[in-house]
């Protein structure tokens, strides 16, 4: 009796757990992007958007290339006006009153406001090598950023990060963290006895489970089926070279400058579609649930991410965490930029080929335009308000981009006065003119009213953004804080790269060569 009274105890118990756990835990919300994108719309009472442009000029709905429609709404906000028409004079007002303005509009309206609590970051350390960028030795640290989900377990957040170091370096180095995937450059491998131990191995092991297999390896007796893998980028390093002409790629740039690098992958942190928006660290701080018009998108949560990343290496004795620098390209060019603009400990940034969302302006109608944005293809990089200014039939009436009380020359005034490096390509090499690079030059114009006022220089022109011509490609402005170079090759910022490492160092003053780092 005792024993069936034991028995009936469990059972129940854990018939109980059962019904408990499911219900202290609601289950993610699952929507697909057109649903979640869906739900947003009913949540800002918009009942139609306006298409985004093609980017295919032949299609009926093509984007607008012709400059004399380019700029429907031709003022930008005053960077250097406070709201109640004051003028900003001196550093304190900026730091005050008038950048405080800025923020508060870019984060309701544009990219979203991080919450109030978000989980800790517990940072391992999973693999730790040398490895060769180049002919270079290097220090290869594989990251996982553990994000406490103790408050919801139905999501996992692990943030996956590369740091790689000059084995050399007698002190600390300075740090390029970039947006993309985060492998280790060349991984060690066993050396040829080791391998061969292990082919020796593996043929006895198929062999004795497989007659088959056994006949097949008796045929070739001198077949390895294990052999040295090759790095995906010879020698290391990310990005290959398309010719014998062409600079190194951007890691072994990096490395012989005696600088860092650290690659970190912002799907580990919030996917880039909107249907993933109820998980990631998205979904894990709203517990599965959508988002609210004003909470963060993907670019700002990106940018989380990249501080998060940046907290480790401030526990790295070989970083120089003070000059850490964010760089990315497309869409993680404006996630670069975002980064800069909103955690002020980082340095340095260079934006690659950035787009509307990044340095182009809002205002521009050229290319990518507003709608881009706020369709179901994009929209879930900004906050939810931002779709208020693509509605063509909504409760407060008909959205666009005029209406904005901020723009990009806003969100690169916000990253001043620390060292910003805005770069493109040229449409015939593939960067695209979809990228509106003219866009993106009048607001780095426009912004360096700031750079000027903090105390140090911009792009060495005047302010007037609507009279400044954009300079021809391979015209070097990096004489200031601010800076802007177009380039002649594509979709990237590599040519860009020995550019934006001799600016950089001198900037900071830093000189690797008399450190015996090289």
């Amino acid at each position: 009796m005792r024993n069936y009274l034991v028995s009936l105890f469990v059972l129940f118990s854990g018939y109980s757990v059962a019904q408990i756990t499911p219900a202290k835990y609601q289950e993610p919300v699952t929507f697909t992007v057109q649903q979640d994108h869906q739900n947003m719309m009913d949540q800002l009472g918009i009942k139609s958007l306006r298409p985004g442009p093609s980017g295919n000029e032949s299609a009926p709905n093509h984007a607008n290339y012709d400059e004399s429609l380019a700029t429907p709404y031709p003022d930008l906000p005053d960077l250097l006006t406070l709201r109640n028409g004051k003028k900003v004079t001196t550093p304190d007002i900026w730091w005050k009153q008038r950048r405080p303005e800025i923020v508060e509009d870019m984060e309701k309206e544009v990219y979203g406001r991080l919450p109030e609590k978000i989980p800790a970051v517990k940072w391992t350390v999973d693999i730790s090598e040398r490895e060769m960028v180049g002919f270079m030795p290097v220090i290869a640290k594989k990251l996982t950023g553990h994000v406490d989900n103790s408050e919801y377990p139905l999501v996992d957040v692990n943030i996956s990060m590369v740091l790689v170091t000059p084995a050399n370096a007698t002190g600390p180095v300075p740090v390029l963290m970039m947006f993309g995937m985060a492998n280790l450059p060349a991984p060690a491998q066993p050396n040829q006895d080791e391998l061969d131990l292990i082919n020796q191995a593996f043929r006895k092991l198929l062999s004795e489970r497989d007659p088959e297999v056994k006949a097949i390896f008796d045929k070739y007796l001198a077949y390895t089926p294990i052999t040295r893998s090759t790095p995906a980028f010879p020698f290391g390093g990310i990005g290959g070279q398309a010719n014998a002409n062409a600079d190194p790629p951007s890691a072994q740039q990096l490395i012989a400058a005696g600088w860092g690098y650290a690659t970190i992958d912002p799907s580990s942190i919030q996917a880039d579609n909107g249907a993933g928006l109820t998980k990631g660290i998205i979904g894990l701080v709203n517990k599965g649930q959508p988002r609210k018009p004003d909470d963060w998108g993907s670019l700002r949560a990106w940018a989380w991410g990249a501080a998060r990343g940046l907290d480790y290496l401030e526990t790295d004795p070989a970083v120089d965490a003070k000059h850490v620098g964010i760089e990315g390209v497309s869409r993680y060019g404006k996630a670069a930029l975002v980064t800069l603009a909103f955690e002020d400990r980082f340095a340095i940034a260079l934006v690659g080929s950035s787009g509307k969302g990044g340095a182009t302006l809002h205002r521009r109608n050229f290319g990518e335009a507003v709608e881009s944005l706020t369709g179901s293809g994009e929209y879930h990089w900004m906050a939810g308000n931002y779709l208020k200014y693509g509605a063509a039939e909504s409760t407060f009436g008909v959205g666009n981009a005029g209406q904005m009380h901020v723009d990009s020359h806003s969100l690169i005034a916000m990253c001043a006065p620390r060292l910003t490096f805005i770069s493109y390509g040229i449409p015939e090499k593939g960067d695209a003119k979809w990228l509106d690079q003219k866009g993106s030059y009048m607001a780095t114009v426009a912004a360096g009213a700031v750079f000027k006022l903090l105390g140090v220089k911009d792009i060495g022109v005047s302010n007037d953004y609507n009279t400044e011509i954009m300079p021809p490609h391979n015209t070097s402005m990096l004489d200031g804080e601010l800076a802007w170079r177009q380039h002649d090759g594509g979709h990237t910022d590599a040519p860009n790269m020995k550019y934006f490492i001799e600016w950089a160092s001198k900037k900071i003053n830093y000189k690797p060569v008399e450190q015996g780092r090289r």
